[in-house]
């Protein structure tokens, strides 16, 4: 649309009275239209208004380009049969449509933004040729036109239809076929500011993630979610930036900061860890509030599985309330199971995640939790390739940590228990953590520990499973239900399954079918290993070797960890050791703790070109397959010399 000499102004479809193939303009026509914004290159936005007396003008009349009316000539009446006016050519249903369109105009200005995508722009050829200018953005924040006060993200759905100014930093930046969509993280939360220049064009493209900047714009709602409809964007610099930098770091400090609380029951364990505990939650309620995506690494067990869920548990009602995108639970929190330690392989994995999601949509690097797995050296490698990304890791586990790990990883807390005898599961100290991230879930969570241990259960957790309405055996039909489902598909975390099995309501029985299922098919695999076990003696010590290559189903249900743990508890007596024997490596069962490190040492002595490594602190050997049988040997008299 031709405002005069040099100047175009920019009318979307969703403002027009009736369909655009229905109206009779014809170039050089005047019509009356109210201006919405005169942006900095000299463009204008303009808003519909005819149809309307002045009385309910959004605006005022102001210039006649032609010269031929007077504004002080123009009275409601006279402007009211000006403006409705129908020409003599247009039929009933164009009417029609000009009365629909009227009883609408509001929604079809909730639905500017997904027009915007979809359909054309009304513009002159001119402004089609003409590109942003490039340093228009990087204006200083006093140049700012519109005299707004500042509100806060978290207060915008008061303020839907009014054109409101934000300032935070931009936390992602992406072009759709529409308009450029910059998410904005103030102190108080994230929300969408779309901005438009052009279907599918860049708008603003010296502005990207990290940037401090203010936007001023309209408060939309666009498919049940807040967004802003972008009408100046700013970017912030030098005393501007600190300002609104250190607005924001104050504001998170104060609301991830938690106080230590009482642990669900008196476990020394986790009392002598509190501290830590609190430094991790304070850490994932931070990443929650920066919109940093938070990447749960656990062993796929039944203590790893329930350890990751009570995390998960804690932060996704937070992440909802932070982000006002439906889906953000899905973009900043995933849960990634693990087969023992975490290796090059799932690091490389890790790193490739996230540098592929920093380039394509600008997201920040992921805080890393591992639950379960982690504190041995068999992770080392792993974490020193996510320090050279300066990705940050918690280590959850309820063995004792090595210290080379914690100097390896720029670990933010990690709850050992060294100068503690006790011991306790790591979903004990995740439920710990899990309470201080978020203290609405604390009930919800306290059946959690007692179903991670498979034998000799504390009496204070599964008093408090039965505080909590799981009895001991529903305690243990939920841990054989984890233990099958963890089992099946175990690089992935089954977010709604195991949601459904840990918390839901079992009007269905489904723990208990599950459960059935586990007990029939380990109950099966069990009764053939125990016929091929090869029992002998030696040093005093009985010994009961299972050939896993030859007597289990290797690619089937129960895994040969799970199946040794069974044998084991089966047949021990007194001062037994179960050894499972595959084709390259050696698990170990014993009912007298056995120094791993130290029975690697004899076998490297014993058989020097084995290769014989510990993997993943749970009691696995494993060696190269040439040497198979001597190491089978040297390791039953290694370990005979250990208990």
């Amino acid at each position: 649309m031709n405002l005069g000499e040099h100047v175009t102004g920019l009318l979307h479809r969703s403002e027009l009275p009736t369909r655009l193939e229905s109206l009779d303009w014809d170039i050089g026509d005047s019509v009356y239209a109210q201006v919405k914004n005169v942006r900095d290159n000299g463009n204008v936005d303009l808003g519909w208004s005819l149809r309307r007396a002045e009385s309910e003008f959004r605006g005022n009349f102001v210039h006649d380009p032609e010269g031929t009316l007077d504004p002080e000539d123009l009275d409601d009446s006279t402007e009211t049969a000006k403006l409705q006016s129908k020409p003599e050519s247009e039929s009933e249903s164009e009417t029609d449509d000009r009365a629909m369109a009227d009883a609408s105009v509001d929604s079809r200005a909730d639905s500017v933004q997904e027009a915007h995508a979809s359909e054309a722009i009304v513009k002159t050829e001119q402004e089609q040729e003409q590109g942003p200018e490039p340093d228009v953005e990087r204006k200083r924040a006093q140049s700012s036109s519109a005299d707004l006060k500042r509100a806060e993200i978290e207060a915008l759905e008061e303020n839907v239809g009014n054109v409101v100014r934000l300032e935070g930093i931009v936390t992602d930046a992406r072009q759709t076929s529409g308009p450029t969509v910059f998410s904005l993280q103030d102190e108080t939360g994230t929300v969408d500011c779309a901005a438009f220049e052009g279907a599918g064009v860049r708008a603003y493209p010296g502005v990207d993630a990290g940037d401090y900047v203010c936007i001023d714009g309209e408060v939309r709602e666009r498919r049940g979610e807040l967004q802003i409809e972008t009408e100046q964007l700013v970017v912030l610099e030098d005393e501007a930036a600190a300002t609104v930098s250190d607005r924001m770091e104050d504001a998170i400090m104060a609301e991830a900061a938690v106080d230590t609380v009482e642990p669900l029951v008196p476990d020394p364990a986790v009392e002598a860890v509190l501290d830590t505990v609190r430094e991790a939650a304070t850490a994932i309620r931070r990443a929650v509030i920066e919109s940093r995506p938070i990447v749960v690494r656990h062993e796929a067990t039944v203590d790893g599985y329930l350890a990751g869920a009570a995390i998960e548990r804690a932060v996704l009602p937070l992440i909802k309330n932070e982000q006002t995108s439906a889906d953000a639970v899905y973009h900043h929190f995933d849960r990634r199971p693990l087969d023992g330690a975490y290796d090059m392989d799932d690091a490389t994995n890790d790193v490739t995640s996230l540098l592929a999601a920093h380039d394509r949509h600008q997201q920040k690097h992921p805080l890393f939790v591992f639950a379960a797995t982690g504190s041995t050296r068999d992770s080392l490698d792993g974490f020193e390739l996510l320090r050279i990304y300066d990705a940050d890791a918690i280590v959850v586990d309820g063995e004792t940590g090595d210290a080379a790990v914690a100097d390896a990883v720029r670990t933010i807390a990690n709850p050992e228990l060294a100068g503690s005898d006790a011991e306790t599961s790591s979903t004990a100290i995740a439920t710990a953590i899990a309470a201080h991230v978020n203290t609405d879930v604390r009930d919800d969570l306290g059946h959690l520990p007692a179903a991670s241990f498979w034998e000799n259960t504390p009496d204070v957790y599964a008093d408090l499973a039965d505080e909590r309405g799981y009895n001991a055996e529903e305690t243990k039909n939920l841990r054989e239900a984890i233990a099958l489902e963890a089992y099946y598909q175990s690089y992935d975390g089954k977010r709604e399954l195991v949601s459904d099995l840990l918390f839901a309501d079992d009007t269905s029985g489904l723990r208990e079918k599950v459960s059935e299922q586990f007990r029939e098919k380990l109950a099966r695999e069990v009764e053939t290993a125990e016929e091929n076990l090869d029992r002998r003696s030696e040093g005093g010590v009985a010994f009961a070797v299972l050939d896993t290559n030859s007597f289990t189903h290797r690619f089937d249900f129960p895994s040969t960890e799970l199946l040794l743990d069974e044998v084991h508890r089966r047949n021990r007596d007194g001062t037994f050791v179960t050894l499972g024997v595959g084709e390259d490596e050696i698990t170990i069962r014993s009912t007298t703790p056995v120094d791993i490190s130290d029975v690697v040492q004899q076998l490297e002595d014993a058989v020097p070109n084995a290769g014989v490594t510990a993997r993943d602190g749970h009691g696995r050997i494993e060696f190269v397959v040439g040497e198979r049988k001597r190491v089978l040997e040297a390791a039953i008299d290694a370990i005979a010399n250990a208990v």
